[in-house]
């Protein structure tokens, strides 16, 4: 009987799968939804709108000198 082949990892994906589908959603861990990516619906999506929108994420920066100002 002959051996399976093994299952390369660098293997061409499936026309079905999507490269958001294999992540978690990042609010609630579930997985993501292709039409959502990389979000697992639209729930999610917007809390993490609102979040951005609302001042809750913040990019750090160097505070700025009012000489740095001109």
């Amino acid at each position: 009987m002959p051996a399976k082949p093994p299952q390369a990892a660098g293997r061409p994906k499936d026309a079905g799968e999507s490269k958001g589908a294999s992540k978690p959603c990042p609010e609630c861990g579930k997985p993501a939804s292709p039409a959502t990516a990389p979000f697992c619906s639209p729930r999610c999506r917007d809390v993490d709108l609102n979040r951005w929108l609302s001042g809750k994420y913040v990019i750090p920066g160097r505070e700025t000198d009012p000489e740095d100002a001109e």
